[in-house]
């Protein structure tokens, strides 16, 4: 008899129900409803799913489990939700900083990309990506960028969630000479990871000042006929605002509302520079916003709204963007942090965006952005066992007076112990379970020096 069957009958003969895992903390964030924190608190893992949540007590009395993890110095959180990055450009890390984002893009990514990129490139990205969200607590990321079928595979084998968009762009690229070609790329990746468990195929339409009206309606087309998410940048900077205003009359939220982008599940990143009229757009169309504090701050884009965003009640995200001049780093913890930090210094109101709001937009909020609040973003009984541990016993983690509070100001990505997606752990003490990680990091090296020459 197998054990998993003879811990069942055993379950049932002492009246408790089997488990495959109890994990259980000082505190458990709950970001359920009512926002519930559990003091000594367990979270009871059956199969992907989770099967309860409550004090330990209560779990222990309860549940007979295959297997635990006990971690009293720590706290127990949902998987954080990343809603925006382009995961293979880890691997361009640091290439060029300090820049205007259209002299970035232009002058270094751009031609870098036309000279690196391949297959075999977003592979070693991806997962070296993966490897760094994973160890920093991200469970689930948003990616646009080429190759998405090998992103999902590189994902798959991470064991992480991804919604993953195969960028469509009107110049030639790495994986697609045009967009016609990208969107038939996207076509065969919608039908090849449809109804895949880890995985949400999109299509990414890069942005509206980089695709004709035609290609931007042909994507919404495909993402509708499959029932996926469309993923699009939207008014990042003040100067593809004053553009597309100065050309077409009109914001690029209301360009991209008048040609029926937004008729369907979107997702568009920033949004820096929307007035109360765009976000009235978003919001009645029930788009999800990825806010990218970092990014926003170190490309000098400037400061998305968010708190008016978060009155309206829009399903706002966060995202660190792309490591590669925008930001150099994965970290969702760094983003909570800055996010809160902006919009207190935006609107001159310590108030503004507190702790519960950040972690929320990191987890919950992120999920509802992605259509996929049902499933996971808070720890409640149902819900797809996406959850991380963070230590609390370093210096900078004591006292504790708020674990919600402490998530979000004082801990950091590099605290994070243990994490598990889909009911599997992926990550323990601090070591990748899924990841070849010295292997990784040996073809980064390798992946950096030829980079190096190529922009020489």
């Amino acid at each position: 008899m197998r054990p998993f069957c003879s811990l069942f009958l055993l379950a049932r003969v002492l009246g408790a129900e089997p488990a495959d895992w109890i994990w259980s903390a000082r505190y458990v964030i709950t970001v359920d409803g009512s926002g519930r924190v559990i003091e000594n608190g367990a979270v009871a893992v059956r199969g992907r799913d989770i099967a309860a949540v409550g004090t330990k007590a209560e779990i222990d009395r309860r549940f007979q489990a295959r297997q635990r993890l006990d971690r009293p110095d720590s706290i127990i959180a949902p998987g954080l939700i990343n809603t925006h990055t382009h995961a293979a450009m880890s691997l361009f890390r640091g290439v060029a900083d300090d820049l205007r984002l259209d002299e970035w893009l232009e002058k270094f990514i751009f031609p870098a990309e036309a000279k690196n990129v391949s297959a075999d490139f977003v592979r070693w990205g991806t997962r070296l990506a993966c490897l760094e969200m994973l160890l920093s607590g991200t469970t689930t990321y948003t990616d646009m960028y080429y190759f998405e079928e090998v992103v999902a595979e590189a994902t798959k084998e991470a064991g992480m969630r991804g919604v993953l968009g195969e960028t469509v762009i009107g110049f030639p690229v790495a994986d697609n000479k045009t967009p016609a070609d990208a969107l038939k790329y996207t076509e065969s990746y919608f039908k090849r990871l449809a109804g895949d468990d880890l995985i949400v195929p999109a299509v990414a339409p890069h942005a509206l000042y980089t695709n004709s009206d035609e290609t931007l309606k042909a994507a919404r087309a495909l993402a509708n006929k499959y029932k996926m998410p469309l993923l699009i940048h939207l008014s990042e900077t003040k100067k593809e605002n004053d553009d597309i205003q100065a050309k077409r009359g009109m914001s690029p939220a209301r360009v991209l509302d008048s040609l029926g982008i937004f008729s369907g599940r979107t997702v568009a990143a920033h949004a820096v520079w929307t007035d109360d009229a765009d976000l009235k757009i978003l919001k009645s169309r029930g788009v999800g916003v990825a806010h990218c504090p970092s990014s926003n701050m170190k490309l000098s884009s400037g400061a998305a709204p968010v708190a008016k965003m978060l009155a309206l009640d829009i399903a706002v995200g966060l995202g660190p963007d792309g490591p590669a001049g925008s930001n150099n780093d994965f970290n969702l913890f760094e983003e909570m942090d800055l996010a809160a930090k902006l919009q207190k210094l935006l609107t001159m109101d310590p108030r503004a965006l507190p702790a519960a709001q950040a972690l929320e937009m990191a987890t919950i909020r992120g999920a509802r952005a992605l259509g996929l609040d049902r499933m996971i973003g808070s720890l409640e009984a149902g819900k797809r066992a996406d959850m991380i541990v963070v230590r609390t016993d370093r210096p900078h983690a004591v006292p504790l007076y708020g674990a919600v509070s402490q998530l979000v100001y004082a801990l950091k990505g590099s605290d994070v112990r243990d994490v598990m997606v889909n009911g599997k752990p992926l990550v323990r003490d601090g070591q990748a379970l899924t990841l070849d990680a010295k292997r990784i990091m040996a073809k980064a090296a390798e992946y950096g020096e030829k980079v190096r020459v190529s922009l020489r």
